[in-house]
């Protein structure tokens, strides 16, 4: 996973940009689903759109935040 400023020039910041691997993709559907209390077990497939995911991003608008690693991260820049 990488959190970076995103590219695009906005009014009130670059927002935030997190990158991800398709094994995180697949976790993060899966940590969805258990908080649903759909449990799968045993081999599955995981597609996006009926293809394998092999990466992900998620933006994060400038009006908002991401905390990692006890750090907050302001779309509009950096803050402690």
């Amino acid at each position: 996973m990488k959190i970076r400023y995103g590219t695009g020039i906005l009014e009130y910041g670059p927002g935030i940009s997190i990158d991800l691997t398709g094994v995180e993709v697949v976790t993060a559907i899966e940590t969805y689903l258990t908080a649903y209390r759909v449990y799968i077990n045993g081999p599955r497939t995981i597609t996006i759109n009926g293809a394998l995911c092999d990466k992900g991003n998620i933006y994060v608008d400038p009006s908002g935040f991401v905390t990692a690693r006890d750090r907050k991260i302001s779309g509009r820049g950096w803050s402690k």
